[in-house]
Formats: structure tokens, sequence, C-alpha cells
């Protein structure tokens, strides 16, 4: 009956021409876009660029760092400078895509992202790749919340699990596309070493032509929207919070060169990020034109949600950055073969990501999401028993496991949380789940690299002092580096007999796959935290329905304008009424006196 009203009410029409025509039909009648599922397409291939980037450069890391002699915090650096811009700019660019159009923040971040990456693959020195990464997370920054915002603003609630599940699956399908396409590249490096000079520079030269077949469709089929009431921007909270993170992630990486925690120039650093971190919420929280609305979180569903796959992402950014040394160092697989590997983990996602929505109808977000993170957690486990004997076939089902209890996690948790948020705020609400989550990655790959690296060089410390013959003191300190490092550095050490090389090497990987189990412990953990949220405080939230009225107003604005106008319009014609029924009753008693 409502939803009758609202389509037939002719303040509608009269807000339309108020707003220059700008709003449609299909944005107020609970329908969706006609062209939703196609657009619903261009908006994955727009992000498969973002999310195909990191995890090509995953299994590029052990040719990078052999080609430009890069130390293990220039690999983490490679990694989270590019998250770390990502993160600082998400809410602000859901802002920017509120208030000027989403289409043209999607637009504007994917030239970015291009021209970056195409500037990436020329680098020459750990410094340049690292600066032009955090220009593509500026761009990657401009694209994610606002093809989420899209979703939710063009789909009908009771569809948007099945879109959001399929976004969120497209997300699992290119954490392990990444991989296999980075390994073909790496595989044939003539295809673009004679352009780049380098071996590994097609993996950012191969984000152009997506980035151009993604640029020419969102202007074709993606429509314009925006929030006409969207507030000020806030440069004050953006510069806090990058600040923040800059310092946190910064003394975290800065651990893996001191080889040491409890060190001022690391913990000044990371005291300093807290605080500013903190004050950045703290101010957010009071503000009127806040762009990181604190607020939502009042929500335990949203907050509880959020919680869950942002310690999820913390897992998996740090297993997916240790796993390619495993494989090509440990293993020794080519990169190609190596790629493969991560393929049974997107099959889990593409399986159980657009089958959570159906799967939420039957049990409910909290069961389905409790499911998910069990199977995370077991996965992590099995991944803790996984050394340089393990049979391939066990280390890929566990993959599969890991890939599909992620994808009952990540697709329902995201759209929970867009259900809960009026269609006028979606481009900073979506900002705000992913800007949290990039937070959670961001810190999986500081935390879980630097743990990493300094658990590996005390590891590595005790079998050189076991060595039968005394290993030179600078030899150590380079060999313990990296594992690359350390293969390098033994295999041009001409005073050691080859016999002690090799039983140095084979300990040096063992001192590897234990640092790498203790860091699939802490994720683990995590995890098993995250379990305990979702399946004792997350409410139980009744999923949307085809018949169900949308939640929230459309927008903000025109809702208010419709209840002020539809008061005056009720005024108006009680008063006619009440005329009409006055002169009735005037003539009536005129007749009577007849």
């Amino acid at each position: 009956m409502a939803q009758k009203w609202f389509r037939a009410h002719p303040l509608l029409s009269r807000l339309q021409i108020k707003r220059g025509g700008a709003m449609e039909s299909w944005m107020t009648s609970g329908e969706g876009h006609p062209r939703r599922w196609a657009i619903l397409a261009v908006l994955v291939v727009s992000l498969l660029v973002v999310v195909l980037d990191n995890t090509v450069l995953n299994i590029a890391l052990p040719t990078i760092q052999r080609d430009l002699n890069a130390s293990q915090s220039e690999l983490v650096w490679a990694i989270d400078s590019y998250i770390l811009s990502f993160a600082a700019l998400l809410f602000t660019m859901g802002v920017l895509g509120d208030r000027y159009g989403r289409k043209k923040v999607l637009s504007g971040g994917l030239l970015l992202f291009g021209v970056a990456s195409g500037v990436c693959a020329f680098s020459t020195s750990g410094g340049m790749l690292i600066g032009w990464r955090a220009v593509m997370g500026i761009g990657g920054a401009a694209v994610m919340p606002v093809t989420l915002a899209i979703i939710t603003v063009v789909f009908p609630p009771h569809e948007r699990g099945k879109a959001i599940g399929m976004w969120a699956g497209a997300v699992g399908g290119a954490i392990a596309l990444g991989p296999v396409l980075g390994g073909v590249l790496l595989q044939n490096p003539n295809w673009t070493n004679w352009l780049t000079g380098n071996d590994w520079g097609s993996v950012f030269l191969i984000n152009v032509p997506i980035v151009a077949v993604g640029l020419y469709f969102v202007w074709r089929i993606v429509p314009e929207t925006k929030n006409p009431a969207a507030g000020k921007l806030d440069f004050r909270g953006l510069f806090v919070s990058a600040l923040g993170m800059f310092l946190l992630v910064y003394g975290i990486i800065h651990a893996s060169e001191t080889k040491a925690w409890l060190v001022a120039p690391v913990m000044v650093p990371i005291a300093l990020g807290i605080l500013l971190i903190t004050l950045f919420v703290i101010v957010e929280a009071k503000s009127e034109h806040a762009s990181f609305d604190v607020s939502l979180f009042k929500n335990r569903g949203y907050a509880i949600s959020l919680a869950a796959v942002s310690l999820a992402f913390f897992a998996l950014s740090g297993v997916t950055f240790t796993l390619p040394f495993y494989f090509q160092i440990i293993r020794g697989f080519g990169t190609l073969a190596a790629g493969m590997c991560f393929v049974p983990f997107a099959a889990g996602q593409l399986l159980a990501a657009p089958r959570s929505a159906a799967m939420v109808m039957k049990f409910g977000y909290r069961k389905v999401m409790t499911t998910g993170l069990v199977l995370v957690s077991l996965s992590l486990l099995g991944l803790t028993q996984v050394n340089g004997e393990t049979p391939l076939w066990v280390t890929l089902v566990i993959f599969f496991f890991f890939g599909f209890g992620m994808g009952n996690v990540i697709a329902p948790a995201s759209t929970l949380m867009q259900n809960v948020l009026p269609l006028s705020r979606v481009g900073a609400g979506s900002a705000v789940q992913n800007t949290v989550r990039q937070v959670g990655g961001a810190l999986g790959v500081a935390i879980i690299g630097t743990v990493l690296a300094t658990r590996y060089a005390a590891n590595l410390n005790t079998a050189f002092e076991q060595s039968p013959i005394p290993i030179p003191a600078p030899v150590k300190a380079a060999a313990s580096e990296s594992l690359i490092a350390t293969v390098n550095v033994l295999q041009n050490v001409p005073v050691v007999p080859a016999s002690v090389v090799d039983g140095l090497q084979a300990k040096a990987f063992e001192a590897y796959v234990s640092a790498s189990h203790f860091t699939t412990a802490i994720s683990l953990v995590i995890v098993v935290i995250a379990a305990l949220l979702v399946g004792f405080g997350l409410p139980m939230i009744t999923p949307p329905t085809k018949h169900a009225a949308p939640t929230g107003p459309p927008v903000d604005a025109i809702d208010a304008l419709i209840k002020k106008e539809s008061a005056e319009y009720a005024q108006e014609a009680a008063q006619e009424a009440a005329q009409e029924y006055e002169s009735k009753e005037h003539g009536a008693d005129e007749n009577k006196k007849f």
C-alpha cells in the first residue's frame, strides 16, 4: 500500500522537477534498475582490476626481490603502500561519490589506477615501486566503495544479497586469477621485458587494458547517482587518519629491520599512530560533517559483521603474503605452478559466495557466517601442519575449504551491513566497511610479514650456531634478510663446503616453515575470535524478502521533503474538505428557509 502510494503520489513528479529529472522511478519503486545485472557485470570488471593487482604482485615478490635487490621491509612496503593509501582514502572517496556523482569518481579512480600501473611496470628501484604503488592505491580507493554503493542503489533489497554475493565471488575469483595470470606472465618474461627492461613489469602492464575496457562500459551502462544532501568534505579527518595509519604500519614494518619490537624506533611510531587513530575516531564522532560515520558502530549487527570480516581479511592477507615463498622457494615450483596452487581457494569462494544469499534466507546470517569462520579456522589449523614434504593435494584441499569458508563470511557480512544503510549514505557507509576491512588487510601484511621476518631470522641464527664450521657474522647478517637472501648468500660463499651449504639450506627451509607456522597460528587465533564474536554476539537478523518494503529512505533529503509536503498536502485537503462541508451545510440551511 505504502509503495503504491509512493509511486503514484504527485509529490514525486514535483520532486523530479526540482532535481532536474535526476530522480528516477527505479530509485523509489523498490524494483531496482532495469539494467541492473549488466551494471553489475561492469562493476565486477572494474573491481577485478583493483583486487587482481595485489594477488598478481604477491606471486611476483620473489622475482622483484631478486631483480631490484629489495629487502624484506621493501617488499612489505610494496604491498602496504598501496593498502595504506587505499584504506586512508576509502571513506573520503565514498563521500566524494555521494557528493559529486559515483560514476564520475569511479571513472576517475580507474583512470588514475591505470596510469600508475603503467608507471610501476618501469620501476628501477624499490622506492620508485613503493611510491607509484601508493598512487595506485588512491585510484583503487575510488573504485571499491563506489562499486558497492552503486550495487546497493540499483538493486532492490531482496536481490542485494545475491548481487553482493557475486561481487564478493569476483573478489575471490580475482584472488586466484591473480597468481595464475602472474604465473603465466612471469613464466614468459620475453613478452614484455624488451619494453620494461625487467622480468616482472608485465604484472602491472596487464592492468592497463582491463582499465580501458572497464572505463568504456562504465560510461556506456552505469547510471549516475549521488546524494543531494551530501555533507562537507572532512579534510582534517583525512589528514589525521592517514598520518595515524602511516605511523602505525611504519612502526610495525620497521620491526622487521630492527629484528626487535621493544625498541624506541618501533614503539614510538606505533604509539603515536594508535593515539592519532583514536583522536580521529573521537573527532569524527563529534563532527557534524563526519565522513567516517562512527554512529554506524552503534548497530550491533553492523559492528560485529564488520569486525568479523576485517579479522578474516587480516588472516587472508597474511597467508597470501607468505605462501608464494613457500611454493616457489621451498617446493621449487615455477611461477605458473605456484599461481595455479591458488585456484582451489578461488573455486571455494566462487562456489560459496553467490550461493550464500540462499543459505542466509534458509539459516540466517549468524549460522552461515559462523560456519564460514569455523571452516577458515580449520583450514588455518591444517596449514600449521604443512611442510616441505606434505603432499600437494592436501594443501590444495585445505585451500579449497579456506576459500569456501571466506565466501560464506565476506558476502553475507557485506550484504548485512549494506542493508542497514539508507541509500543516500551507501557510498560513505560502504567506504566505512571497506576502510576497516582494508585496515585489517594492511595490518595483516604488516604484522604477519614482520613477525615472519623476525621469527625466521631468530630460527636461522640458531641453525647457523649449530653449523659444523663457523659462519662469518657478515654472512649471517646478509642471509637473515629473507629466505631468498639466504639461498643467494649460501650459494655464493666460497669458504663453505657444498655439503655444509646443502645442510644449512635445508635448515633455512625448516626455519622458514617453522616461522610460517607461527604466523599462521596468529591468524588462527584471530579468526577464532571472529567466530566467537559472530556466534555469540550477532543478533538474529531476518534478511529482506521480495515483498518487503525497501529498508531505509531512498534519499534522505527527498524523504524529508516528501514528509513535509505530505503534511502540507494533507492539511490543505482537510481545509478544502471542511470548506466544502460548510458550504453544503450552509446551502442546506438556506433551502430549509424556503
